[in-house]
């Protein structure tokens, strides 16, 4: 059969984000026609394909590529240019070989390092590319099982319920009746809400399949457009939905998934950017001592009248001029005190980094098990900053408070209801909540497709019920309820129990019964139906027949779709096959015929089944509660009908005309429906006070409002009506349409719609809701503020209820001085000027006062420009507290920016949703908390807490520790490597500044990489200078790190002037000692190295305040394994660096009672200043 139809091709608009190669738009052709076509032959061969690969690393690419990566760091060019340096014949100290083996082995050790973790995200990969998954065979006429990496743009790829959608899938079916698929996004963003998508207008009906731009074309050239609402994203997962299939427009690396998937962001430290400096210092010095050595090398030939016999010439028998053998010389004294420059400093901060993540990880006191989270740790290398921070921005809703929104009060025409016996039972549940409320999660998880899963489910569904019917005295808060949770959010019994105010329920009554309509019903009609919730049964269960893997080929309706597009690709006579789809049934590999259908059992909106609501934010939840509280009750939701079961048990069933969805901008929402009484078209409104207020159609409607402004604290949702006229609605939708069918300036061209339409409001009513503080919030911000941080709210609420929380968290205390700024440009500089005045004319500390500002939006703008911001910053440093108000996620994130810049302070920002990423980002350490509002900011964060108050811990007790400990361990491994190669500095001034080293090059390398890196290591993860306990009720000790006093210039000068005299005394103790005998080179070095390791051991030992069996382990056994080690080598090695000859010294040593008496003496001596 001929036809005359194009090939179906998909265009996902003009100028795409997402397209790399610059075109402007993107064509996604259809692969069916072109399946038996090689790869390079295929029309989508120019866009990737499905298989991802996050490794940066190739088995062949590897060394060479890390290899670059590690040359970043100056220090490994440093000792790499140094082992080269070494193989000079005139300049070299050692073996050229031996020269290479520490920065060999330090290069090795950060490689297998490196090269393991990119081996786990390579299993990870694999693990993703091999998941199965269903594409359609235009050969086999089925979908049949592929591998996610098969992929291509341009396949029909077929997704189950309870799947992860394997790409970015343009929506052409679903099994859902009026075309709707959810998809759950927990995995891209953690939000557990379900998400509706929408099949592309046209293709449900199987009418006519034509060439797509982002838009389906009718036969009669009328577009209708399409966008993300049409569009199954990866990593998604399809639920409450039994198959899904759509055609492949975005795979592997361009889909939304892995374009924000930017990877981890690196940051440097305070203390290691201190550390690069001290690393100059230590530069500087070594160059000063090997100029000495060079000079006095140069001197020492001066004063020979002849070249004594064990200077040797040259292969012409000429000897190097003293002037060039010094220069010579300033070379071989790099390579011999390169120690100087600790080589091992940075992989052992990276293992200690790595054990402080650990211990934090692993702390009890931060693990929620009502949750069962841990604190997360995705930046590994600023632990330490913890311990340093001076400035907290945090959000307010979902971080300071629950994001349990929990319906208070509501006015309705004028007339306030307090609802004073709900809030004695909230009262009730607030004085037991900590100890004694119990959450009963409610599962809708769909039964698993496979028959294992269903039997699975069979054993665990039990479990599942028991743990529902936990009592309040068992309190049993399992990983089971925690998965349950995340299945229905906002589910608590805090947020959907509402009691009915006596006086609103006689009122809805009485109207009721007479009348059937008015403002009463129109007010809790708008509270049911203006949403984005979703309906789902309690008692709606799935039952599947055993499915065969052939089965997949007998979906009917998806064959019907891909029927049609087969009639379109006969007329390329690419096929002589029949041109539709067999739905008849499929046999199995043994013959037997397996069913290809999934049954589910429907069940009536019966009064006496219960509803389950999937809310997108806890505020629609605690609504459309409210509204069933009095017995307006959604009971179902499709993309054009909305039902809602009134008090008297009848159902209204509205014809959805059109939703205008919550934006930012906007601040409120809209839907248009026809009245199935009246046929009227009205539109239900929700949104802001003030975004309701000023599009009120009757000006005498704001003094039915009046009470909401005295609702400090809670937040006011307004709701209006708009009757809407046959006339005006249609000349409406059809610039709606164009609007919708707009392929540039689409989203201007929508809000200049919705914006017009939303006028000429008749006030409803409001709703009071209020979110509850968390845990011990008060107590946190005083120990934060008893710490010495300054903590700012940033937050988009508005100042009644933001200052309302302000004093509840004890952000703002009632005898504080409060400036609020509210005003014009020139106004606020005067407020600016004066508020500045207050605080020169107090000086001592006990007559400051406590200042406090809060400051709106539009405010903060004027305060932050180039003329008011030095003012603004002035005044804010004298700020006790610091309360921003109608703040967009922008201005947050220019807060933060500024505070940090101009103070020149570490700050912190901690916040738990997607408009506090920006925040979170900009801050010097980023802390999500994963609440109630999805992950992103989790995972935009360099740390993840489930609860506020786990922020004290957090920063008072492992922010001390962390800090301290590499604060220490940092100063203690400069002085470490200065002690130990000024013993070779001191050695030159009796040997002739020759470069002679009196200890065998072998033991000299143990020495730093084997006999004392264990105990700094072991220092930096488990010191506890002061207990947790001690800094929990002292937060004034974290005062320490805010001030860098474990870390500051002069503490370093003063570990190099102690490494300096230490030196001093294990050289010339032993010096002194020998002085005269017949004693070798190594065997006059020997007490030397061994005195220097008991002095360095010893000297940390003295540092370490608390002690532990590890501790000991680590101590001893690194003396041990000296010992142990110097005596094999000793034993074994007669010449292994020639022409040294370590043999049997160490044991000769050690049977002379003298070696014991200087080893004691020295390091008494060399610890007496400690």
């Amino acid at each position: 059969m001929q036809c005359s139809d194009s090939i179906p091709s998909a265009q996902t608009g003009v100028g795409s984000h997402r397209e790399r190669s610059g075109e402007p738009v993107r064509t996604v052709v259809s692969n069916l026609p072109f399946e038996d076509l090689k790869k390079r032959e295929q029309p989508n061969r120019r866009y990737e394909g499905n298989a991802i690969r996050t490794n940066k690393y190739r088995l062949w690419s590897f060394i060479p590529m890390n290899l670059f990566e590690q040359f970043h760091r100056m220090a490994n060019i440093y000792f790499v240019g140094l082992a080269i340096l070494n193989f000079v014949p005139v300049v070299n100290a050692f073996q050229p070989e031996v020269a290479l083996i520490p920065i060999c082995i330090i290069l090795a050790l950060t490689a297998v390092k490196d090269g393991w973790e990119d081996f786990r995200r390579y299993q990870t990969d694999q693990q993703l590319n091999n998941t199965p998954c269903f594409i359609f065979s235009r050969k086999q006429m089925c979908f049949v099982e592929r591998r996610w990496k098969d992929v291509r743009v341009g396949d029909f790829v077929r997704v189950l319920s309870n799947e992860i959608i394997p790409a970015d899938i343009l929506l052409l079916h679903t099994s859902d009746p009026n075309g709707v698929c959810h998809m759950e996004t927990a995995n891209l963003d953690g939000e557990t809400s379900l998400k509706q998508r929408k099949v592309v207008p046209g293709f449900s009906s199987l009418v006519r399949v034509l060439p797509i731009t982002k838009y389906l074309e009718r036969p009669d050239k009328r577009r209708t457009g399409f966008g993300i609402d049409s569009l199954l994203l990866r990593g998604c997962m399809v639920r409450n939905t039994d198959d899904a299939a759509g055609i492949v427009v975005y795979a592997g690396h361009e889909t939304k998934s892995m374009l924000n998937n930017s990877g981890p962001r690196y940051k440097r430290s305070k203390i290691e950017r201190k550390m690069n400096t001290d690393v100059l210092f230590c530069v500087v010095l070594l160059f000063f001592m090997c100029l000495i050595g060079a000079l006095g090398h140069a001197i020492w030939l001066e004063t020979f009248s002849s070249m004594p016999s064990y200077i040797v010439p040259d292969s012409n028998g000429n000897y190097t001029p003293s002037v060039l053998a010094g220069f010579y010389m300033f070379f071989t004294m790099i390579i011999l005190l390169q120690v100087m420059i600790p080589v091992s400093l940075y992989v052992s901060i990276e293992l200690v980094k790595m054990g402080q993540i650990f211990f934090i990880t692993q702390d009890v006191e931060l693990y929620d098990e009502e949750l069962d989270r841990r604190v997360q740790c995705r930046a590994l290398n600023i632990t330490e900053d913890l311990g340093q921070i001076q400035y907290v921005f945090s959000d307010k809703t979902g971080t300071l408070t629950e994001n349990k929104m929990v319906f208070r009060r509501c006015s309705v025409m004028g007339t306030e209801y307090c609802h004073e016996e709900n809030a004695a039972r909230l009262a009730v549940i607030s004085g037991a909540n900590e100890e004694e409320e119990v959450t009963i999660y409610q599962q809708t998880k769909l039964p698993p497709l496979f028959p294992l899963e269903e039997l699975q489910d069979v054993h665990t569904g039990d479990k599942n019920h028991a743990n529902t019917q936990v009592t309040a005295a068992s309190r049993r808060r399992s990983k089971v309820a925690a998965e349950a949770q995340s299945d229905m959010a906002f589910s608590s019994p805090l947020e959907t129990v509402v009691v009915p105010d006596r006086k609103l329920i006689l009122e809805v009554d009485r109207q009721m019964a007479s009348i059937q309509t008015g403002p009463y019903l129109d007010f809790f009609l708008a509270l049911a139906i203006c949403n984005t919730v979703l309906v789902s049964s309690v008692t709606a269960q799935r039952q599947r027949v055993r499915v065969n893997v052939a089965d997949l080929a007998g979906a009917e309706r998806v064959g019907d779709v891909l029927r049609a597009l087969t009639h379109i690709f006969c007329a390329a006579n690419l096929s002589n096959e029949s041109d539709g789809f067999h739905s008849s049934d499929v046999s199995d590999a043994a013959g037997q015929k397996v069913i290809s259908s999934e049954r589910k059992v429907k069940s009536g909106l019966s009064g006496s089944e219960e509803v389950c609501y999937e809310a997108h934010s806890p505020d629609e939840a605690a609504l459309i509660h409210a509204a069933k509280a009095y017995g307006f009750t959604m009971m179902e939701r499709t993309p054009h009908y909305v039902t809602v079961k009134l008090p008297d048990e009848a159902l209204l069933k509205f014809e959805v005309l059109d939703i205008l969805t919550f934006d930012s901008t906007r601040r409120r929402m809209s839907i248009i429906v026809r009245h199935p009484h009246t046929k009227e078209i009205i539109m239900y409104t929700k949104g802001a006070d003030s975004a309701i207020m000023e599009r009120l159609g009757n000006v005498f409607s704001g003094d039915k409002i009046k009470c909401v402004e005295q609702w400090c604290g809670w937040k006011a949702v307004c709701f209006s009506l708009k009757v809407i006229s046959e006339q005006e609605f249609r000349a409406w939708s059809a610039v709606r349409q164009e609007a919708l069918s707009a392929i540039e300036e689409k989203e201007e061209r929508l809000m200049e719609t919705a914006n017009f339409i939303e006028s000429s409001f008749t006030l409803l009513g409001a709703t009071g809701i209020e979110d509850r503080l968390q845990e011990s919030v008060p107590e946190t911000i005083q120990a934060l503020r008893r710490a010495g941080m300054q903590v700012w709210v940033l937050t988009g609420d508005k100042p009644e209820t933001a200052i309302n929380i302000a004093y509840s968290c004890k952000l703002l205390e009632h005898e504080d001085l409060v400036f609020t700024f509210s005003t014009s440009r020139k106004v606020l500089q005067c407020q600016l000027t004066n508020a500045s005045v207050p605080e020169q004319t107090f000086t001592g500390p006990l007559m400051e006062p406590s200042i406090g500002l809060v400051i709106d939006g539009p405010t903060l703008s004027m305060a932050m420009s180039d003329e008011l911001v030095e003012l603004f910053v002035e005044l804010c440093k004298h700020c006790r507290a610091v309360l921003c108000c109608r703040v967009t996620p922008l201005q947050k994130s220019a807060v933060v920016k500024l505070i940090r810049q101009k103070l020149r302070v570490m700050t912190l920002a901690v916040g738990d949703g997607a408009n506090d990423v920006n925040m979170i980002q900009a801050a010097d350490v980023g802390i999500g908390v994963s609440g109630q509002e999805g992950m992103q900011a989790v995972m935009a964060s360099d740390f993840a807490i489930t609860r506020f108050k786990h922020l004290q811990r957090l920063l008072l007790v492992h922010g001390h520790w962390c800090y301290s400990r590499l604060a220490n361990m940092v100063i203690y491994f400069f002085y470490k490597n200065v002690a130990y190669v000024n013993l070779l500095f001191w050695y030159q001034f009796f040997c002739g500044f020759s470069a002679t080293a009196m200890i065998d090059y072998w033991l000299m390398i143990f020495f730093n990489l084997f006999f004392t890196s264990a105990p700094p290591i072991m220092f930096g993860i488990m010191e506890k200078e002061v207990s947790d306990s001690t800094l929990l009720s002292l937060p004034e000790l974290y005062k320490r790190g805010q001030h860098s006093e474990g870390y500051r210039r002069s503490t370093f000068w003063i570990a190099i002037l102690d490494a300096f005299y230490q030196s001093l005394v294990c050289f010339f103790i032993p010096y002194w000692t020998y002085n005269g005998s017949d004693i070798g080179i190594f065997a006059f070095g020997t007490p030397m190295n061994t005195v220097s390791l008991f002095t360095i051991i010893l000297h940390l030992a003295i540092e370490i305040k608390s002690w532990t069996a590890v501790h000991w382990v680590i101590m001893i056994g690194s003396v041990l394994v000296y010992f142990i080690v110097t005596l094999a080598y000793s034993a074994i090695c007669i010449s292994c660096n020639p022409p040294s000859d370590p043999y049997w010294i160490m044991h000769k040593q050690m049977a002379d009672p003298m070696f014991y008496l200087v080893c004691i003496l020295t390091t008494v001596v060399a610890l007496l200043p400690r």
